[in-house]
């Protein structure tokens, strides 16, 4: 088999417990430590993707054009890409990152709504970019129901499709039973990007490049969302001793890491026990302080809300839910409190 191409998304991902603070000299020392260790591909841009800085998504403290602008300049041999979250992003930001150096588009969607991007591949494909379909969430629904959305958007114009592990939820057999299904059904390429909340960031991603994924996400030291991603140095570590050429220099990458990234970081990202709750629940990390403030509103464990919600599928954007999900919880815990007594 071919060693996967890697996309490093340090810059995008790792935006999150960065706060989007990312400066232009930091973006600058992280290019170039990428780019010199070999990394082909590296994502820029704010967290929740071109233009997510808002009162919402958390503002960036620079401009993500002008990190996408330092980043194309910085690279030699690297190619960036950008996130695009159609509604978030619009026809304005893709085509002012592409100005600015952006080769690659990455458009994300609910593993559910892949018909919203249609407009977005048509145009990045006129524009000339290489387009990859993210389907975020993607333990929510079987591997048959997946392949259904990715074939949407391989007919959009994708020319690889990832399978997208944003809670962190899933095992090495989850991650091969949906890139398997995608490499049985797609004539593009197949994507795989893990999160660590379980702690199977590595094994999942291992599991998806031998069921046929051509393309692996990580950051370095894992930093990303949640309990982080899987580790660019540790991909580049595990992918050589499994005797492959990925182009990468494992060692430059885990000196970037260390001496580079890990000074800028805040924090590490580990699976800590919220980290675990979001995998083990499979719900948005967004969930996460909203639960907590409803747990504390009605005297329930977080947790326990959490994991309902993960029975009940909630997606991002039903943040609604979790009122409603924590009611229920305490009533149905008062109910079991009551004693019930017979009829006289």
């Amino acid at each position: 088999m071919k060693p996967p191409r890697i996309t490093d998304s340090s810059l995008r991902d790792g935006s999150h417990p960065m706060r989007h603070q990312f400066t232009l000299d930091q973006v600058k020392q992280v290019c170039q430590a990428l780019d010199d260790a070999g990394v082909p591909v590296i994502e820029v841009s704010h967290g929740d993707g071109l233009s997510g800085s808002s009162i919402q998504y958390g503002y960036s403290k620079t401009s993500e054009m002008e990190l996408i602008e330092t980043a194309a300049e910085t690279c030699r041999n690297a190619r960036i890409a950008a996130l695009l979250l159609p509604g978030v992003g619009t026809q304005k930001e893709l085509k002012e990152a592409a100005r600015r150096g952006a080769q690659i588009l990455r458009i994300a969607t609910q593993c559910t709504e892949a018909d919203v991007s249609e407009q977005h591949f048509g145009l990045a494909k006129e524009m000339g970019m290489e387009t990859v379909g993210f389907l975020m969430m993607a333990h929510m629904r079987p591997p048959e129901v997946l392949t259904e959305q990715a074939l949407l958007m391989e007919s959009y114009g994708a020319d690889c499709v990832y399978v997208v592990d944003s809670a962190g939820a899933m095992l090495p057999q989850d991650a091969a039973a949906r890139v398997a299904a995608f490499k049985s059904a797609l004539k593009c390429q197949v994507g795989f990007h893990a999160h660590n909340n379980l702690g199977q960031a590595i094994a999942n991603s291992i599991a998806a490049y031998e069921a046929g994924a051509e393309q692996i996400d990580g950051c370095l030291r894992g930093l990303g969302a949640g309990a982080g991603n899987a580790a660019t140095e540790l991909l580049a570590a595990v992918f050589n001793k499994m005797g492959l050429d990925t182009g990468l220099d494992a060692f430059k990458l885990c000196d970037a890491a260390e001496y580079i990234l890990a000074p800028m970081m805040p924090f590490q990202p580990i699976p800590n026990r919220d980290a675990i709750t979001i995998g083990y629940a499979g719900v948005y990390s967004t969930f996460l302080l909203h639960a907590k403030k409803a747990g504390e509103q009605f005297g329930i464990d977080p947790r326990e809300i959490l994991v309902e919600l993960g029975r009940r599928k909630a997606m991002a954007g039903q943040e609604d839910w979790i009122i409603d999900v924590a009611s229920d919880l305490a009533h149905a815990k008062k109910n079991a409190a009551s004693p019930v007594t017979s009829p006289q």
